[in-house]
């Protein structure tokens, strides 16, 4: 079954953003798009809000295009995937959405 993975998510304070986004691009994005069950991962930043004025709620959006749930679930749980997690877990505090395409044909 797929599935697509969306996480917004703020820097914790400290965390420098030329940190977070060094770690992003060496680590996280190969590391996550490198799983089998994983069709793409793409990471944003926040430009500004559409309508509005202010600053966006999140800073990040992250989008997981997962393949495989199931295959998913044992990929995120290898000592790899924890010890990525764990350091995406130091720089950001997220909330991460399971999503399904809403079919409107039937």
């Amino acid at each position: 079954m797929a599935a697509r993975i969306i996480a917004l998510f703020n820097l914790k304070p400290g965390v420098s953003v030329a940190d977070y986004e060094a770690w992003a691009k060496a680590k996280d994005l190969p590391t996550v798009n490198g799983l089998g069950s994983v069709a793409n991962f793409e990471v944003f930043r926040s430009a500004g809000l559409l309508m509005g004025e202010g600053k966006p709620p999140y800073e990040y959006v992250e989008i997981i295009d997962v393949a495989d749930m199931d295959k998913f679930g044992a990929d995120v749980s290898t000592p790899g995937m924890q010890a990525i997690a764990a350091e995406f877990g130091a720089f950001a505090d997220a909330v991460f959405i399971m999503t399904e395409k809403l079919d409107w044909t039937a």
